[in-house]
């Protein structure tokens, strides 16, 4: 089997309103953005992925063809080579592997978890906000997430008096897990500057999470790529810390393990790692004595990607993202078939590949318009 294309479009979903999310200070969105792109055979097997996108995306999917047409599709570790260069000059190319996975999948009749050599298991989530919000707007989100069968919700802060919010969520929930996400780790800069923590602030607000209790993990409260400061920051807390979510390949989780800087790694298979690599990174994290939960907030693709990934790992949770009016019929909308939790739990698909059939008329009125 050889690649003989890839066709990248642009597809736009729309919001019910708008969206702030905390990695976008100030920049509110309306819309849901994403590159699609079709890996092609000369065996008449199509493999999709998708990377997020933003002001229209980069046209790049010509020159991704001139590095991968004429290869087997089967060839994952060639590739991945290959895929380093696409790196070293830009843009990142992790999301692309998925479309091999899900090639090789629907060659073989076999889910990209059961090529993984792993057995589908139902995965507790945890609904993932992407907003701050005030306590006494967060109540009933909360509550509702809960009815529904949610074991634990992450909050999102921004700065380091939010610890008040978290405290005051407690008093209403005392027995409910939960993760806090500062947002730290990178931001997209656009209309406003994000607000930056120190150690010194880290280290303060993981202190108060301690008094808090029953908080699984505080995430990337520092940037992405100072390991020493992560590592000390776990000297000074008992609270567990997480981060990686946009680092950039295995490298930089070789560098959290040896500095001792996570409890908790979550490379997202369609940011920083791809399928494979994200397999090897939960074996890393396994090894160190670290819990492996990937980021999920990119599309249906990425987490369908991670969802065949963390079911390879093993791992205790599923990021659910749950902010609306960003709610699973927005981030599945290239889909016919969305990814509906089922009391709290979610499954990988069982069908051949990544397991998601595109909505044809959503694809073709986007091609319609390019």
């Amino acid at each position: 089997m050889q690649i003989t294309g890839i066709e990248q479009t642009h597809l736009d979903g729309a919001v019910d309103g708008m969206f702030y999310p905390t990695w976008i200070p100030g920049y509110p969105q309306s819309t849901h953005e994403l590159e699609l792109f079709e890996v092609q055979t000369d065996e008449g097997i199509t493999g999709y992925a998708a990377s997020p996108s933003f002001a229209g995306g980069l046209e790049y999917g010509d020159q991704l063809g001139l590095f991968l047409t004429g290869e087997d599709p089967h060839n994952i570790d060639g590739i991945l080579q290959k895929l380093e260069t696409v790196n070293l000059v830009g843009p990142r190319p992790w999301h692309l592997e998925m479309a091999l996975w899900d090639i090789i999948g629907k060659d073989a009749g076999k889910p990209v978890y059961e090529l993984l050599g792993a057995e589908a298991t139902d995965i507790p989530c945890y609904a993932s906000t992407g907003e701050y919000k005030p306590a006494d707007e967060r109540v009933d989100y909360i509550q509702d997430r809960i009815d529904e069968g949610f074991e634990a919700v992450k909050l999102r802060v921004t700065e380091v008096e939010h610890i008040e919010m978290v405290k005051e969520i407690r008093d209403h929930f005392p027995d409910l897990p939960l993760m806090v996400d500062a947002n730290k780790g990178w931001a997209v800069r656009v209309m406003e500057e994000e607000t930056k923590w120190s150690l010194s602030d880290a280290v303060e607000f993981a202190r108060g999470l301690e008094e808090v209790g029953n908080v699984r993990w505080l995430e990337e409260p520092l940037p992405r790529h100072d390991y020493r400061a992560y590592a000390r920051l776990r000297e000074k807390t008992d609270v567990p810390i997480a981060g990686g979510e946009f680092n950039n390949g295995t490298h930089h989780f070789r560098e959290f393990a040896k500095h001792e800087s996570l409890d908790v790694f979550q490379p997202d298979a369609a940011l920083a790692t791809g399928i494979k690599q994200g397999v090897e990174v939960a074996a890393m994290a396994q090894e160190f004595g670290a819990k492996f939960v990937p980021h999920t907030w990119t599309n249906a693709l990425g987490f369908a990607a991670n969802l065949h990934t963390m079911t390879a790992a093993g791992s205790d949770w599923c990021e659910y993202p749950m902010e609306p009016p960003w709610t699973p019929d927005v981030w599945s909308f290239m889909l016919e078939e969305g990814f509906e939790h089922d009391e709290g739990t979610i499954r990988a698909p069982d069908e051949p590949g990544l397991g998601v059939k595109l909505d044809e008329d959503v694809l073709a009125e986007a091609k319609a318009e390019d």
